[in-house]
């Protein structure tokens, strides 16, 4: 099964650089001037569509946001290490990302990062050690 995660944004070439700058893969056959689509990984994607684009499918023009208007979703995901999690939360505050929580808990280590429309993104990696919590 394919996941794709749409998303609209103020400027597709504004976030198509912060995504980039995560170190995510653009889909080039899937994007152009109104959307741009990014592989997270194998059969997961990012679609950054213009707030035009997002209106026009299914009528939800209503239902677009802002930078300042809260995630109603957190986009969560886990990664190889810890380390890997830091890189990439460096990464999208490098970009001009905002940069929230860390929670270091005894099975897991995750951060926290809102991307430059707002779309909060939580990155973790399961601690293999970890004992079982009751």
């Amino acid at each position: 099964m394919s996941l794709f995660i749409t998303c609209p944004v103020e400027n597709v070439e504004r976030a198509t650089a912060f995504y980039t700058a995560l170190g995510w893969t653009l889909n080039a056959e899937m994007s152009d001037r109104n959307v741009s689509c990014f592989a997270i990984a194998a059969e997961q994607y990012v679609m950054l569509g213009s707030h035009e684009m997002y209106a026009s499918v299914g009528g939800v023009g209503e239902l677009v946001g802002g930078p300042d208007t809260p995630s109603k979703v957190t986009v969560s995901f886990d990664l190889g290490n810890r380390e890997a999690v830091d890189e990439l939360v460096e990464r999208a505050g490098a970009a001009g990302g905002r940069i929230g929580d860390t929670d270091d808990y005894p099975f897991m280590y995750q951060r926290q990062f809102d991307d430059l429309d707002g779309y909060h993104y939580s990155p973790f990696w399961m601690k293999p050690d970890a004992e079982p919590t009751a």
